[in-house]
């Protein structure tokens, strides 16, 4: 391989599914990491159907181990990746005497851990290259600890504490670290199937956010972004 390899974990119909295509439509071979093979099969088959290069491959990103296998089949088949985009969560609302704490706990790992996880599978590539770009996918959770919310928020806020960490810490050996906050909810086939009628202008197109994270990497060293905010034209904050 060419070494234009991106890792998105957390491939489903949606955000994921749009940031992969953004990057294999630019020359990258993209690892399509997700819990199933399923999960990943509508973008693979995009992907593919367009000449691209997209490896399917299958991750528990709330277990390090998982994560380093799943990093292992990458470089075995692919290379190092030069991208890595954190789009895995979880959510679970209730408060704090309702939600068990093996599931906040899960909750946490999904949100944040995996993500520390995975980045140390990317980084020492990324350092001994001098570039590289991890981008992870944050929520208005990362900003505000709604009542209810604390299983989704603890994570989101853990998540950008770690995307602030990485950046000072490798910022200076090239490598880009990006928090990116999205503020409202994404147009996917479950949510349009949870509300029907609601109108496509009130929600953030997946296609919208994918040009944004492709942007973030194509950014000058000189003019770096660590953290933006993504909300509909429409969307209250």
């Amino acid at each position: 391989m060419n070494g234009r390899v991106a890792a998105v974990l957390g491939v489903g119909p949606g955000l994921g599914a749009s940031v992969a295509h953004r990057f294999a439509r630019e020359g990258f071979a993209v690892a399509l990491m997700a819990r199933s093979d399923e999960s990943v099969a509508g973008a693979r088959e995009e992907i593919e159907g367009d000449g691209g290069t997209a490896l399917p491959v299958s991750i528990d990103a709330t277990d390090p181990v998982s994560v380093a296998s799943a990093f292992e089949t990458i470089r075995a088949d692919l290379d190092d990746p030069e991208v890595f985009v954190y789009n895995a969560g979880a959510f679970e609302m209730g408060g704090i005497l309702e939600i068990e704490p093996e599931r906040f706990d899960e909750c946490f790992r999904a949100n944040c851990a995996g993500a520390f996880y995975a980045a140390r599978q990317v980084l020492p590539a990324m350092v001994e290259r001098g570039c590289g770009t991890i981008l992870l996918t944050g929520a208005t959770a990362a900003l505000r600890g709604s009542a209810r919310f604390s299983a989704l928020a603890v994570g989101k806020f853990g998540l950008r504490a770690l995307a602030q960490s990485m950046a000072r810490e490798f910022g200076p050996q090239g490598v880009h670290v990006a928090h990116v906050i999205i503020d409202g909810q994404i147009n996917t086939p479950r949510v349009r199937g949870r509300y029907p009628d609601r109108e496509e202008h009130t929600m953030l197109s997946s296609d919208a956010i994918a040009e944004t994270y492709w942007q973030l990497h194509s950014q000058d060293p000189t003019a770096w972004t660590l953290e933006l905010d993504l909300r509909p034209s429409v969307e209250r904050f």
